[in-house]
């Protein structure tokens, strides 16, 4: 028979996905409505199941963030690391984050997710073990830049070695920032 705490438990986290799931509905209804109203947005099934599942993504994993944070550093670290995510997926399935369009090149950065999602998985949460997964997402970014120029990706259209390394560099310090957030919620609790 389930304890109270563990049926208050289950019932937060469902009640946590409602919201979720209402919160995304609402997002969707806005491109919605505004292809209503006017020919510039004009989105397909297949856009609302993608954004769909990328925002319940990111609103499950943050309920699973802040159910394992101790304190609001923690909850702002995760923030970070989720919404670093979240942009990193939508600018690269909008518009690419090599060339103007679709290219193979951007393919490489499914390997910067999968550091991020098993990095969270072996870190049990811990500060230290995101901390660690938020370094190593960073140094993916880098690796992927410099594969990209070593590889000729800047020749692609719309590409160039300024926007290879901006924009990879730009993902890195946000990851970077919440490697660091997640140091300083270790630090601080090692001192107490």
């Amino acid at each position: 028979m389930k304890t109270t705490k563990s049926m208050l438990k289950s019932t937060s986290l469902g009640t946590s996905l409602l919201y979720v799931i209402a919160g995304t509905l609402l997002i969707l209804a806005i491109p919605l409505v505004a292809m209503q109203f006017t020919t510039e947005v004009n989105w397909s099934a297949t856009d609302f199941v993608v954004m769909g599942l990328l925002i319940v993504g990111v609103g499950l994993a943050f309920v699973l963030i802040t159910r394992h944070a101790g304190s609001f550093v923690y909850r702002l670290a995760g923030l970070a690391a989720i919404g670093s995510t979240f942009l990193l997926i939508w600018v690269n399935l909008a518009v690419g984050q090599i060339g103007g369009g679709p290219h193979a090149g951007n393919l490489m950065y499914i390997g910067v997710v999968a550091v991020v999602m098993v990095g969270t998985y072996l870190s049990n949460f811990t500060a230290r073990g995101m901390e660690l997964t938020m370094l190593a997402t960073a140094g993916s970014l880098i690796v992927i830049a410099g594969i990209a120029l070593l590889t000729g990706m800047q020749h692609y259209p719309g590409s160039s070695v300024g926007e290879i390394i901006g924009v990879n560099a730009f993902f890195a310090f946000l990851f970077s920032v919440a490697a660091l957030l997640f140091r300083y919620e270790r630090l601080v609790k090692r001192r107490n």
